[in-house]
């Protein structure tokens, strides 16, 4: 995404939720909420194009255009610095709190006068907030909840930024004279789902062009130490960055230690101390002879161990160790496995694209069948009737086989599927009779979070139970830094899909990630299956499938656990009506 695009959509979201704050027009919010997320999955520079240019990106009309265009001519917007104007900077501290909406934290601040986290969680433990209308013990309870959630996520970033620049770093650094080998290490590697450094790592004769090139990058803000075989610097996304350069024999020995996990580190070093070796990020060494022994590929490095390659998402000391070692790793699922999306939305609800434009994206990704799963009308906001969900199936049909698939024979399987929404008891949108019409059913919570552990979990296994569900999506609700998990019991849940023959989604959203890699962990346990999605409510959207494939491989997940990555055959008896037995079967 470019640099550009993040500072408008970043603006126009603050200008939504200071809507919000104010008491302005809900619908306006979220028009500009809806805008800035398109400009922020556009394709293009949004700097480069004109005001006709801007209004071609969906959702921008002309008022919204014109902001932008006085945010490149001037570095601001007058109406979004006069709404900032109106609101005390305290107000905007306690909004940064998940589980605080803008209207409470405002009344927090002119009834209480608590401008701060500080003063809120002193508040709350002096049982202040009992007094004021809307607020109770449950949501105290909430709000200390939402505040160890924003202090436990400080100074960590979201998966796809990190990458992001991880990426545009090693690419810039990869054509430096001398740079043998470059790429990322640490954390990024694994895939943890927030970032707190990125760890690049180079092999070099020579260190001091990569170094020089390094700390002359245009998003370099600061050089915090530098060396000749370690650089450190601070970016514009605020994120530090460590450069080392290695001799190229080291390399392979390098890229293990500095991937880590730490506690995967500590293992591999006391199996080679058992061994008489000695690991570091320099190689493998005999500690009588202090002869190098390996180093120059991981390959290597954990041969020499006794041990296959582990994949990087696996590194964590979870038992993958122990499994290397029985010759017992599973054959992790990849990005290149996955057949199709099974979960995606158009602009007919909330997504920014035509069915068209989503289809042919999905098409050029290669894959032999694609689902559109548009809202259910219980999502109020999205005014979907059964007329328009009609219309929209009748089109699927037409298009159904004409996009071609690169390397396939056919055309691509476009299926007509929905997003139905799971209601407080456990129903959904449409009666059994409408759903029958559908080629897949995603069932999803989108509303009342708060419910105590046993409705919530009634909910969840009741939505599993319909014989026209097929997929729970985004299963705990939860956003990453923003929004927990819903509570409920996970153990019965996962049980519940077992033994119903539902899927469980792993939504590769960024901001989602959901299911997290421990719990897929517990529910493969139970033999569940699993459908890998984008959510993808833009054609760029649909790149984020990379995320949730690596979420998954952190869950220990094979290509026979994730359903789209099935020929089209085993799927479609899997989606199909009355299907609970050919599911077992499948």
């Amino acid at each position: 995404m470019a640099r550009s695009n993040a500072e408008v959509a970043a603006l126009l979201q603050e200008y939504a939720d200071l809507i919000s704050i104010t008491g302005g027009d809900a619908f306006k919010a979220r028009v500009y909420e809806k805008a800035a997320r398109a400009i922020g999955g556009y394709h293009a520079d949004v700097a480069t194009l004109d005001a006709k240019g801007l209004r071609q990106i969906p959702g921008v009309g002309k008022s919204i255009a014109e902001k932008v265009a006085e945010y490149f001519r001037t570095g601001g917007v007058h109406a979004v610095e006069e709404l900032r104007a109106r609101i005390p900077d305290g107000v905007r501290q306690l909004t940064a709190i998940p589980t605080l909406g803008p209207r409470k934290a405002l009344a927090l601040y002119e009834e209480l006068g608590i401008s701060s986290v500080d003063e809120l969680t002193h508040a709350i433990h002096d049982e202040k907030l009992r007094d004021l209308k809307g607020f109770g013990p449950r949501t105290e309870e909430n709000i200390l909840h939402g505040i160890e959630l924003l202090r436990s996520t400080g100074g960590r970033v979201l998966l796809d930024v990190a990458m992001d620049l991880a990426e545009e770093i090693t690419a810039a650094l990869s054509g430096v004279g001398g740079c043998l080998r470059c790429a990322y290490a640490g954390s990024l590697r694994r895939v943890r789902e927030t970032i707190g450094d990125i760890d690049i790592l180079a092999a070099a004769h020579d260190s001091a062009p990569l170094m020089r090139a390094f700390t002359e990058l245009p998003y370099v803000t600061e050089v915090i130490a530098s060396g000749g075989t370690k650089t450190s610097v601070r970016t514009t996304k605020g994120l530090d960055v460590d450069l080392r350069v290695v001799p190229p024999d080291s390399w392979g020995a390098a890229l293990q230690y500095f991937t880590g996990s730490k506690a995967h580190n500590i293992r591999t070093r006391e199996l080679a101390v058992h061994q008489g070796l000695k690991l570091s990020e320099y190689g493998l060494f005999d500690v009588e002879s202090g002869e190098k022994i390996v180093s120059e590929t991981e390959e290597d490095v954990y041969a020499r161990l006794g041990l296959p390659w582990i994949p990087p998402t696996l590194r964590e000391d979870r038992g993958e160790i122990e499994a290397g070692l029985r010759g017992e790793l599973p054959d992790l699922v990849g990005e290149e496995d996955i057949r199709g999306d099974l979960h995606t939305h158009t602009d007919l609800t909330d997504g920014l694209f035509p069915l068209e434009d989503m289809a042919a994206a999905a098409a050029e990704r290669g894959y032999a069948y694609y689902a559109v799963t548009d809202h259910g009308p219980n999502l109020y906001m999205q005014r979907m009737t059964v007329e328009r969900m009609l219309a929209q199936r009748e089109r699927v049909r037409e298009l159904d086989g004409t996009y071609g698939v690169r390397g396939r024979r056919g055309g691509m399987w476009l299926l007509h599927g929905v997003e139905l929404n799971i209601d407080p008891e456990g129903g959904v949108d449409w009666p059994e009779e409408f759903l029958a019409g559908f080629d897949v059913c995603v069932a999803s919570v989108h509303s009342h979070f708060n419910q105590d552990r046993e409705a919530m979990t009634r909910r969840i296994v009741r939505a599993c139970e319909n014989p026209y569900v097929n997929i729970i999506g985004h299963p705990t609700t939860r956003l990453v830094g923003k929004r927990p998990g819903v509570d409920a019991d996970l153990d019965e849940v996962f049980a519940a899909c077992a033994r119903t023959g539902t899927a469980l989604e792993v939504n590769a959203h960024p901001h989602r990630l959901d299911l997290r890699d421990e719990d897929i962990l517990r529910a493969r346990r139970y033999g569940v299956k699993f459908a890998v999605d984008s959510d993808a409510h833009a054609t760029p959207h649909l790149a984020n499938m990379r995320y949730g494939v690596g979420t998954a491989q952190r869950g220990w997940l094979t290509r026979d656990d994730v359903i789209n990555t099935w020929p089209k055959a085993r799927l479609r008896r899997f989606l199909s009506t009355g299907r609970a037995g050919q599911r077992a079967a499948a």
